[in-house]
């Protein structure tokens, strides 16, 4: 029996790999690579209007263009903004080099452990202790009154700051199938003398009542589909609720009723045009100028060969077109499927002693554990880790520890140019 974390369910793997099968396929095709490139600018007039998508198909009535500027739009305490958000828009989360990409903006996570060692959500108070916000690790940074302000209490010692991520190219990791990931995770002790096994968890969808995903996006696999993925960052991160989660976090100075986004003209809700820009979205592209040097390229067999592409594995490949996933609530476009994408991740959880000790839709056990950050689009990137902590390609390598120790030693056992070189192969991507 191997242990996966659907709030602690165990499978044993010949039931789990029959559950996570492909419900059906259409038919079968050969398998490409998956379009790539950074076209979705962020313009202030016409937004969207130059930006170019994978081909995924759009609803009717819809463009991407659309679906881009809702993505961009900025909301008010007029729209449903708050009580407690972080931001006005996704783009302000999501951005660099273009909407959708790498972000330099952190949120603030805290709890704290019983005497058993359990992570507990924190109880908030605001408004004077008049109110409580309960059992939510997320501190947001801004709010639309001052007596919904949040703070945290000096009771929770666990606390963390917690990256945006990039969401460009995540309509091809959605269309990964479950089965892919789980493989990818056997196979991890034998390629790493039993020291990197990464862990699997399966989490609900919100979109399909009942049904539960192997969870990919999010620090902590929290979530498993992209419109789930929306709705929770448009109540989190935004404080606007939805049909999938219609409750706001707190009424104090709310202005507006539940659930505060709408379908408009065409019948799609914010979220679904959320969840339809992300899935229209190439995949970040590698630097072709740095990739085709003699020190990339020699950096990229390094790589391989320190240990580094067991968790931040090269190539995946895409479900079929016609797989249907997310508990039956989306069948896998041809623009997404049998896609080779290069994401230089597992998508899995693994503990590298740089856990921030929050625990979200999984067991206990990956209070500790963080999902291997996606290497597509590193070169955007300035501020590194989950965190934003680190600086420098060479020391965000050094700060991994627990599961990737022996990759690491091997990397200390580089020369200083092989050292170069590996640095020169991620500066490419």
């Amino acid at each position: 029996m191997r242990r996966f974390g659907t709030f602690g369910m165990y499978l044993g793997a010949v039931a789990l790999i029959t559950m996570l099968g492909a419900i059906s396929i259409v038919y079968s095709e050969s398998v490409t690579e998956a379009p790539t490139g950074f076209s979705t600018p962020t313009l202030n007039a016409n937004q969207g209007s130059q930006s170019v998508s994978n081909g995924f198909p759009e609803p009717a009535g819809d463009t991407f263009a659309n679906d881009q500027s809702v993505f961009e739009e900025q909301d008010g305490v007029d729209n449903g903004l708050g009580p407690v958000y972080n931001a006005q828009s996704c783009v302000n989360c999501h951005q660099n080099p273009n909407t959708g990409g790498n972000s330099q903006i952190t949120e603030l996570r805290v709890g704290h452990n019983d005497n058993y060692g359990n992570f507990i959500n924190p109880t908030i108070t605001i408004n004077n202790g008049l109110n409580t916000i309960p059992n939510r690790s997320l501190i947001n940074d801004r709010a639309t009154c001052p007596q919904a302000q949040e703070r945290m209490p000096g009771t929770e010692v666990i606390h963390a700051l917690r990256a945006s991520l990039n969401v460009l190219g995540d309509g091809f990791v959605e269309s990964i199938d479950s089965n892919t990931l789980y493989q990818i995770a056997l196979r991890q002790p034998s390629q790493s003398y039993g020291y990197i096994s990464g862990e699997f968890i399966q989490v609900p969808v919100l979109e399909a009542s009942g049904q539960i995903r192997g969870g990919r996006f999010g620090w902590k696999n929290q979530q498993a589909s992209l419109l789930s993925f929306s709705a929770d960052a448009y109540l989190n991160e935004q404080g606007i609720s939805s049909r999938l989660l219609p409750t706001d976090t707190t009424t104090v100075c709310k202005t507006d009723t539940d659930p505060e986004d709408h379908n408009d003209s065409i019948g799609m809700a914010d979220i679904d045009h959320f969840a339809t820009f992300m899935r229209g979205t190439k995949a970040p592209p590698v630097d072709p100028i740095q990739m085709a040097t003699s020190d990339a390229r020699t950096g990229q067999s390094i790589f391989t060969s320190t240990g580094c592409a067991i968790c931040h594995v090269t190539a995946i490949t895409t479900a079929p077109t016609g797989t249907v996933i997310n508990g039956g609530a989306f069948t896998v476009p041809s623009a997404l499927g049998s896609k080779t994408i290069h994401p230089y991740s597992d998508f899995l959880l693994h503990n590298l002693n740089t856990g921030d000790g929050i625990v979200q839709n999984g067991p206990p056990d990956t209070a500790n554990k963080m999902r291997t950050a996606p290497l597509w689009g590193l070169r955007t990137k300035s501020r590194l880790m989950h965190d934003l902590l680190t600086f420098t390609r060479n020391d965000a390598i050094l700060r991994h520890g627990g599961e990737a120790t022996f990759v690491i030693n091997n990397y200390r056992n580089l020369s200083l140019t092989q050292k170069n070189q590996l640095i020169a192969f991620l500066q490419a991507l």
